[in-house]
């Protein structure tokens, strides 16, 4: 499970940028799409230098970073847009959980991106965080993916309404395009529930146990990661009427709450999910207590059989000289019936009454 770590004595300034994912290598690019109904710019390839130069106002601007590690190049954009270094460290720093804010006509928003590893257990965790400016949309990604491809084809081909709404519903369509790796972590996970339950169902190894563990550990940082999302979408749906959030038009609120009625189908297919994994669970114990309980029951009848005649037995080994039946030519084969029409009796009795 991914957990924030504490590291004692170390103490950054605020006026200290650092990145602290696990992207380190990733080199850092940028792209920029400068468009409007009429006409579209793509600068596949931007430098440092170039991209305010590129950057027409009247016009939406979508500035995408590929890796954080220049540090200068993620500043140099902040002093553009005149970010306080407050949002850039939160940008940087990806142990923060999904937060929305807006600071100066500036909207700041962060998502975590999940989506399961291959051949594994495993999820994959990448930080997504956007600014909204007049006009002007920053992303930042921790590394190169192709979350955002088919809106770029969207944007080139004037595809729906993209090219003719402002910079806002960018950002709507990009946090959906974010949104739908919920879905399929969620989906991934539930073929691996299922394939979990149908085992526990054919076995009682104790390996099918850890796996169901794992699996609701991943089910709560699904979580985990959702509830802070879906609290920060309904402060912009609740703020629709006090025009709080000035980088919103109004007629593109009902947009974001469309995400947060997503986030709420999310979180009641996680908690569908999780009561899944407490059935396959209790499923679990219930078969090894019925096992256990088997094996009870025959360790039981098979010393209730052989009680009796431990008791028979145990007369005759007294050795006492006035024995009657020790002196009789036929007394070791007369025991001998006895004990075995002991046996088969029993054996009858229980059977009639079906307690074996």
């Amino acid at each position: 499970m991914r957990k924030i770590k504490y590291k004692k004595g170390r103490k950054v300034q605020p006026s200290v940028l650092e990145y602290t994912g696990i992207h380190k290598q990733t080199k850092t690019e940028m792209q920029l799409f400068v468009y409007d109904a009429e006409e579209l710019t793509e600068f596949k390839e931007v430098s440092r230098t170039q991209f305010e130069k590129c950057i027409a106002p009247g016009k939406v601007n979508w500035l995408n970073i590929h890796g954080l590690n220049d540090i200068e190049l993620v500043k140099s954009v902040g002093d553009y847009l005149k970010v306080d270094n407050f949002m850039l460290s939160d940008i940087l720093n990806t142990t923060k959980r999904t937060k929305l804010d807006e600071y100066h006509d500036i909207l700041f928003f962060n998502i975590k991106s999940l989506l399961p590893v291959e051949n594994s257990d495993a999820i994959s965790v990448e930080q997504i965080s956007f600014l909204l400016k007049d006009g002007i949309l920053v992303s930042f990604q921790e590394k190169r993916s192709d979350f955002f491809t088919h809106i770029r084809e969207r944007i080139r081909t004037h595809s729906g309404i993209v090219r003719d709404k402002k910079a806002d519903y960018l950002l709507y369509l990009l946090l959906d395009a974010v949104m739908e790796n919920f879905y399929i972590t969620i989906e991934n996970e539930e073929d691996r529930v299922e394939e979990i339950i149908n085992l526990s169902k054919a076995s009682t190894q104790p390996e099918i146990l850890e796996q169901i563990e794992k699996h609701r550990d991943n089910f709560n940082f699904l979580k985990r990661s959702i509830i802070p999302l879906r609290d920060s979408l309904y402060s912009i749906k609740s703020m629709k009427d006090d025009n709080v959030f000035n980088a919103i038009e109004h007629e593109n609120y009902s947009f974001f709450s469309r995400l947060h009625q997503k986030c709420l189908e999310l979180l009641e297919q996680i908690e569908y999910d999780m009561d899944s994994l407490d059935s396959a669970s209790n499923f679990f114990f219930s078969t090894q207590n019925h096992k256990m309980n088997e094996i009870m029951k025959t360790l039981t009848v098979v010393s209730v059989f052989f009680m009796p005649l431990t008791f028979i037995v145990g007369i005759y080994g007294m050795n006492f000289d006035h024995m009657p039946e020790l002196h009789w030519p036929y007394g070791y084969f007369m025991i001998l019936g006895l004990m075995f029409l002991l046996l088969l009796g029993m054996i009858y009795y229980f059977k009639k009454k079906k307690w074996y």
